[in-house]
């Protein structure tokens, strides 16, 4: 079983649960890494998420891409660094 952290839909990444886990608008981010590490690109930034997404590379969605991937970072789904790219858990 999966934990929330408090005040978050997204629940703790412990012992590998399913994607589904996590809300609608949370899963393709990690779609979009894996993605990306496949083609060999280890750290993605968050605009370049956004756009991936079929967002516009406006602030507003940038900043909204950035916030769910931080969420998941501090949850252990995904890799955030401090250079504010992304990457995917390696196990």
């Amino acid at each position: 079983m999966t934990a929330t952290a408090a005040g978050s839909p997204v629940p703790c990444q412990s012992g590998r649960p399913a994607r589904t886990a996590l809300p609608p608008d949370y899963q393709p981010i990690i779609s979009v890494l894996e993605a990306e590490a496949r083609l060999g690109r280890d750290r993605t930034r968050a605009k370049e998420l956004a756009m991936a997404l079929g967002l516009e590379a406006v602030p507003a969605k940038i900043e909204g891409v950035r916030s769910r991937a931080k969420r998941l970072a501090e949850r252990g789904w995904i890799t955030g660094h401090q250079s504010e790219k992304f990457s995917i858990v390696t196990p």
